[in-house]
This record gives C-alpha cells, sequence and structure tokens, in this order.
C-alpha cells in the first residue's frame, strides 16, 4: 500500500466507528506506521475514537495531534 505512514507513530484510543484497533493496527503497519500502546513525546499522532480516555488526555496535554477516524482516512488517500 506504500510507505506513506513511514517513520510515523500512532496511539489508538477509543471505539472507532468503522474499524477495529486491529484492523486500523494492520492498516498502519502495512503503511510504514508503527502503534505503541502509550502516549509520549515520540508519538505522531493519536487516532481518537468514541469513549477516548486518559490517552487522549495526555496528548492533549503533550500537544500531539489527535485524529478522528475522517481524518486518518484522508491521511491514507
Amino acid at each position: 500500500k506504500g510507505n506513506a505512514l513511514e517513520g510515523l507513530t500512532f496511539v489508538l484510543t477509543g471505539t472507532l466507528p468503522t474499524y477495529t484497533r486491529d484492523q486500523a493496527k494492520e492498516i498502519i503497519e502495512s503503511m510504514g506506521g508503527k502503534v505503541s500502546s502509550s502516549v509520549s513525546k515520540k508519538t505522531s499522532y493519536v487516532l481518537a475514537g468514541e469513549d477516548a480516555g486518559s490517552k487522549l488526555t495526555k496528548a492533549q496535554t503533550l500537544g500531539i495531534p489527535i485524529l478522528d477516524e475522517e481524518a486518518f482516512q484522508q491521511m491514507l488517500a
């Protein structure tokens, strides 16, 4: 699928409308990105769905860009 996400690290949080977390992880990894379980300064983006919790709060505190599923899909296009 290409390497559109190469060098980027994503953290998934909450429930996404159309993807399971496993599906989103597979998409990210297939395009060269990485998925981490925790938010840090090295996180490129947080992909946040419904009922996102402490990871979303930490991302906001650290100033990490937060994507919803629609914005994530636009990155893939």
